[in-house]
């Protein structure tokens, strides 16, 4: 598929830190950088990477124009930004990808957001997204799928397509999904972006669209290190309306300044996840083992027995969740309605128009984990393989400083590979799942392409830290970027 060609002088086509340089210096107004974010949208429209634009964003431009006349110092003054659509933004739709929420207006924002806001940035659009945050290649979502860059048949990466697309074919420089099982991670890795998922808590869920709340985390994607520890700086740190926030330093751009520790790091390879993988992965992954021994790294291989159960445990543990937190779209106070015959057919006439079959899915997979004499064999049971989980990272980061592996075992695929077999989707997230049990800081780097029937296709390699050591990750893909071993290119599309 050919798409028009977007202007090459885009200001958003550098660095989100650089564009806020210009803006203070008065060299680009927030106006021209959101026109510039919008032309380039526009143009590639086809990818359907974005659910609606902002109708809001030019009063943001113009009131961070004013902030900046006046002489406030803003992070990220001007710059560009797309939202997943499962974050709130006040006076604009909230659809989480589903017919549930088409019609649904947020009357406030997320904190995530608000803090984005407050740190000079516009919000250009919210982007497509698997529905209600269920899927592994945002081919769910009620508006259609978002194309992958790269090549057109093939999917983006699920459930923040949309974000990651909006990075990976320059939109914006960078953008925020939400990450519960990969959901950050994973696409990046199949756009060739950086996707960072911080450690559980780390940043504020207040405005995120509950999946499942023991697992969902706010994350940023870019295209560089220094805006992956600007957009954190400015998005992370404990917030009162989120009990589950953290209430922890942040000081990324600081860790990035003062650059990693003198002493070797101990990096361990995950054994689990060297099976199944394409030729080009593996490759990919020799390539970070080379990279880190040449920063000095010791690398060796670490064995977790526990993730092989990870993709059991996590589906036993997030379908339960989803579906106490879908329980409150029942068509009566917010969302689709459909009339029928009493209160109780309404209700199931508007789940069933409002949600599609993914959803349903994993609704009635989470019911029925919960349900009784079910509970203990299931549930409960994953409950306890999360807990060993979560002691097995703990022990092997008593030894490792960093973990190592693939983010996914293959690249993108195609359209419909997986859609048609729900067990093939779930097993793509083989790689990313157990760091979001054990609730552990994860980034994916791209590590190069792999060539899928004549087309180089995005291969992202995962770095893990200890939980809280977030920045640790963020000081390490910058000491590769500057080795010249991360692979940021342009996609063909971008």
């Amino acid at each position: 598929m050919s798409l028009p060609e977007a202007s090459q002088s885009s200001p958003v086509q550098s660095s989100a830190a650089r564009l806020a340089e210009q803006v203070s210096r008065g060299e680009v107004t927030p106006q021209q950088a959101l026109a510039s974010a919008v032309e380039r949208a526009e143009a590639q429209r086809s990818l359907n990477a974005l659910i609606s634009l902002n109708p809001l964003a030019q009063e943001q431009a113009q009131q961070v124009a004013a902030r900046v006349e006046a002489g406030e110092s803003l992070p990220l003054a001007g710059v560009p930004v797309v939202i997943k659509d499962n974050l709130n933004l006040r006076g604009t739709a909230t659809t989480c990808g589903s017919r549930m929420l088409q019609a649904y207006v947020s009357p406030y924002t997320a904190t995530s957001v608000q803090r984005l806001l407050a740190a000079g940035a516009v919000v250009v659009g919210k982007a497509n997204m698997d529905e209600f945050a269920m899927g592994s290649s945002t081919e769910t979502s009620a508006f259609g799928p978002t194309l992958n860059p790269w090549d057109t048949v093939r999917v983006p990466g699920g459930t923040s397509g949309g974000s990651a697309v909006s990075v990976a074919a320059g939109f914006v420089p960078i953008s925020l999904g939400s990450d519960t099982g990969g959901s950050v991670r994973q696409p990046a890795a199949f756009t060739g972006v950086y996707g960072f998922k911080p450690t559980y808590g780390r940043v504020s869920r207040y405005g995120l669209v509950a999946h499942a709340s023991s697992l969902d985390q706010v994350g940023p994607f870019a295209r560089s290190a220094a805006d992956l520890a600007l957009v954190m700086d400015v998005i992370a740190g404990h917030d009162p309306l989120d009990a589950t926030s953290l209430d922890a330093p942040t000081g990324f751009r600081d860790a990035l300044r003062a650059g990693l520790p003198e002493r070797p790091l101990r990096v361990g390879v995950v054994t689990q996840a060297l099976e199944g993988n394409t030729p080009g992965v593996l490759a990919a992954l020799e390539r970070m083992r080379a990279a880190l021994a040449g920063l000095g790294a010791q690398v060796e291989e670490v064995s977790l027995p526990g993730t092989e159960y990870a993709v059991a445990a996590y589906y036993l543990i997030s379908t339960p969740e989803a579906s106490s937190n879908l329980a409150r779209y029942d068509g009566m106070a917010y969302g689709a309605r459909a009339a029928a015959g009493d209160v109780n057919a309404s209700m199931a006439a508007a789940r069933a128009a409002g949600f599609g079959p993914e959803v349903k899915r994993r609704i009635l997979m989470g019911t029925y984990a919960l349900s009784s004499g079910y509970y203990d064999a299931y549930y409960s049971k994953a409950m306890r393989v999360r807990q060993l989980i979560s002691q097995e990272f703990a022990s092997a980061f008593e030894r490792f400083d960093v973990l190592v592996t693939p983010t996914s075992p293959f690249p993108a695929f195609r359209f419909g590979e997986r859609s048609g077999d729900p067990l093939a989707m779930y097993a793509a997230d083989v790689d990313t799942v157990a760091i979001s049990l054990a609730g552990v800081p994860a980034l994916s780097v791209p590590m190069g392409t792999e060539t899928v029937d004549g087309v180089a296709l995005p291969v992202g390699i995962q770095l893990i830290a200890p939980t809280l050591h977030d920045a640790r990750l963020i000081m390490l893909a910058a000491a590769l970027e500057a080795r010249g071993d991360v692979h940021l290119e342009r996609p063909p599309l971008a």
